[in-house]
């Protein structure tokens, strides 16, 4: 699972998307326009703190996280992705 969410975050970097990091009371002061921030640029929060890090992510990059690990544990189906996008799809018809 490890080099599964390590290529994620490469992916994200690779597409230019980036994580703001920030402290627990430096997000205390600007809660609403942190939040604000994630919600409407599709933005990650790393928050630090003394016991650890937490990340602050939209729902939507949330569920389509979940959405990638679903797919991703069904047995066979990258498998059957790369077979189809192998397929000549110039004599299928609709």
């Amino acid at each position: 699972m490890y080099l599964f969410k390590y290529n994620i975050c490469d992916n994200l970097i690779k597409e230019g998307k980036t994580m703001s990091i920030t402290n627990i009371s430096a997000l205390r002061k600007n809660l609403f326009g942190s939040l604000e921030t994630v919600v409407e640029y599709n933005d990650s929060i790393t928050v630090s703190t003394k016991k650890g890090n937490a990340v602050i992510i939209s729902e939507e990059e949330y569920n389509a996280m979940r959405e990638t690990i679903y797919l991703a544990s069904q047995p066979g189906l990258i498998q059957r992705i790369k077979e189809g996008e192998s397929e000549d799809i110039s004599s299928m018809s609709v």
